[in-house]
């Protein structure tokens, strides 16, 4: 069997950190890293043959669970006819299909390979649609790490950009504003001084990387509407919640209309892909319809395509969204439960299948919130659950995912977990 502590100090001789995304550094948890072998339904098995109840889910693809059958037989059948071709396929446009059916504020569709990606070729057709250079996001949103996005926010209404990373310079954020997350009053401020120069807003509709937090009532709407009387353009970034939230995403749910929408995560079934799409008036402006220029020589990869489309006919089966936020009720009220049992203090915000558990007084609902958060105390939540097979995000501001594979029982027994590891974070 291979062991975890020689495979971590070989990773680390030869990935920055040993990790090839930062997410997965656990720089705020201790402890042997849980390194993945395999995974079946809802739990991941680690290369030390540990068997955990998975509450990540590859952070949140993996709707219909680990190594899905449905999914997998229509990668293989995929596969078996060759992995890439560099030319148009079939695939491509019945997932196009599928998606303009399902989402239709998205009348046309441009397939990439991540969710960075997709905000960052969605910005680009902003700006040339609109002839303006702002781009305006929200404190605490993270859109993917292209550099007009790694911006951090300043104090007051709003702060024209200060890098967040080194090696993104100032001139490729003087162009990005950071405003409040659910703060219509202050968008409506910046928009009255400023609104044409705005060429569009990206926002989570429901904010999923700084944790889960809902947006505050007619939050939404004052961005479409502000957006729409300025001539700008108003972005969803739905990496996280497209079809995670109902087959309509977010924009459904809360009935707001965006004019480009950028997707991720779901649509891929677990494999690498983005998209990006809208209004057909915009979309057209893209290369080779139009002058703004976007490319990706494996975009539209066949089984990317085919495990999307796969996924996407299972998750359109009627009642499919009612079970699994039943699901997701579940293990956010035992929780909530748990906490006042425990007497430590947690927030449980859950939206839709969407739950994150804030090691916070509430209510949570900006990222001045989040802040505010234990993370010591999260760190022990993350050790007692881990040794009671439970795996959660190793970072505090995360969604928990629950996937169709995810039965009551198992919901169940992670919410004993809970009670238990949250019995022994209030005894240190």
């Amino acid at each position: 069997m291979r062991q975890v502590a020689d495979l971590w100090t070989r990773a680390q001789e030869l990935l920055p950190g040993g990790v090839n995304s930062p997410v997965r550094a656990r720089a705020t948890v201790d402890g042997e890293p849980v390194i993945a072998d395999h995974g079946e339904g809802p739990f991941l098995f680690s290369v030390d043959g540990r068997r955990f109840i998975d509450l990540i889910m590859s952070w949140g693809p993996l709707i219909l669970g680990h190594a899905n059958p449905v999914v997998l037989e229509a990668i293989r059948r995929a596969a078996e006819r060759g992995t890439t071709f560099g030319l148009s396929t079939a695939a491509e446009v019945e997932l196009a299909e599928r998606i303009t059916t399902h989402i239709p504020s998205v009348e046309m569709v441009r397939m990439v390979n991540s969710g960075t990606e997709a905000t960052m070729s969605a910005i680009r057709l902003a700006r040339a649609a609109t002839g303006r250079d702002l781009i305006v996001k929200f404190a605490g949103s993270y859109h993917g790490h292209a550099d007009a996005l790694l911006v951090q926010a300043g104090s007051g209404m709003a702060a024209l950009g200060l890098p967040a990373s080194p090696g993104v310079t100032r001139a490729s954020v003087a162009h990005t504003a950071v405003l409040p997350y659910g703060d219509a009053r202050a968008a409506a401020g910046f928009f009255a001084e400023r609104g044409d120069e705005v060429a569009a807003v990206i926002v989570e509709p429901v904010a999923g990387n700084m944790g889960v937090v809902a947006p505050a009532e007619g939050f939404l709407a004052a961005l479409r509407d502000l957006t729409r009387k300025a001539g700008s353009v108003l972005i969803f970034d739905e990496v996280i919640t497209g079809f995670r939230l109902g087959l309509g995403g977010a924009q459904q749910r809360f009935g707001i209309t965006p004019d480009l929408t950028c997707l991720g995560k779901v649509i891929g079934g677990g494999l690498p892909v983005g998209a990006y799409g809208g209004r057909k008036d915009l979309m057209s402006l893209v290369a080779p319809l139009g002058d703004v220029y976007q490319a990706g020589t494996l975009s539209g990869n066949p089984i990317a395509m085919a495990a999307g489309a796969a996924t996407l006919d299972v998750l359109s089966q009627d009642g499919f969204y009612e079970v699994l936020e039943a699901k997701a009720r579940r293990l956010a009220e035992g929780i909530g439960q748990a906490a006042a049992a425990s007497g430590v203090q947690v927030t449980v915000n859950r939206v839709g299948t969407l739950i994150t558990a804030f090691m916070a007084k509430g209510p949570v609902r900006n990222f001045d919130d989040v802040l505010k958060s234990d993370q010591k105390a999260y760190r022990r939540l993350y050790e007692g659950l881990a040794k009671r097979q439970v795996l959660i995000p190793p970072a505090p501001f995360e969604a928990l995912f629950v996937s169709a594979a995810h039965h009551d029982r198992l919901i169940d027994d992670v919410v004993e977990a809970y009670a238990e590891a949250l019995a022994e974070v209030k005894q240190e």
